[in-house]
């Protein structure tokens, strides 16, 4: 332990030599149920203990492993909820993506622009965030990672951001047939 604390390589070359591969097999790898996911829970569960190793009291805990093992575990919580909320965010851009290339383009321009007047419309009526971010991506054709950096948000909280956005976008939108 005074060697870990010390930042000694290979005291923590050590540590995960006794109890990287338990955890794995035993407590990531049935939780997370993706080899990846549970590697990277891995790694990132030992970059805390390293971090926190002055946190640990021998007098309260039985053995480190457990310590350890509370660590992994909370890790693969997180990881498994980021991982729920990802699928769910990739099916909901996918879908909107379908939405958006089976609809059907105009064929001269003063069609274009009547559509672009009603879109300007409802862009005019949504949080003017939504609203940016609608014009960046689906407007402009940006990149997400473009996008987010011009938000000044992560790419996660801009497709969280988009998302919402073409929501509401729907309910704000009056085609013309309507």
């Amino acid at each position: 332990m005074a060697r870990l604390r010390r930042g000694d390589r290979a005291a923590f070359g050590t540590l995960y030599g006794w109890y990287g591969d338990a955890l794995f097999r035993e407590v990531l790898l049935p939780r997370l149920g993706r080899v990846e996911l549970a590697e990277d829970v891995l790694r990132d569960t030992f970059r805390v203990v390293l971090e926190r190793i002055e946190q640990y009291r021998p007098e309260e805990e039985k053995s480190i492993y457990f310590w350890i093992r509370r660590i992994a575990i909370n890790r693969a919580v997180d990881a498994h909820r980021a991982d729920q909320r990802g699928r769910r965010l990739e099916q909901a851009v996918e879908a909107e993506s379908r939405v958006q290339s089976t609809s059907v383009e105009p064929d001269n321009a003063l069609e274009r622009d009547e559509t672009r007047t009603r879109i300007d419309a409802a862009l005019t009526t949504l949080n003017p965030r939504y609203a940016e971010a609608i014009r960046l991506r689906l407007l402009e054709d940006q990149d997400r990672e473009a996008c987010a950096a011009s938000m000044g948000v992560t790419v996660g909280n801009f497709d969280v951001i988009l998302h919402r956005a073409c929501a509401a976008f729907r309910k704000a939108y009056q085609p013309e047939d309507e």
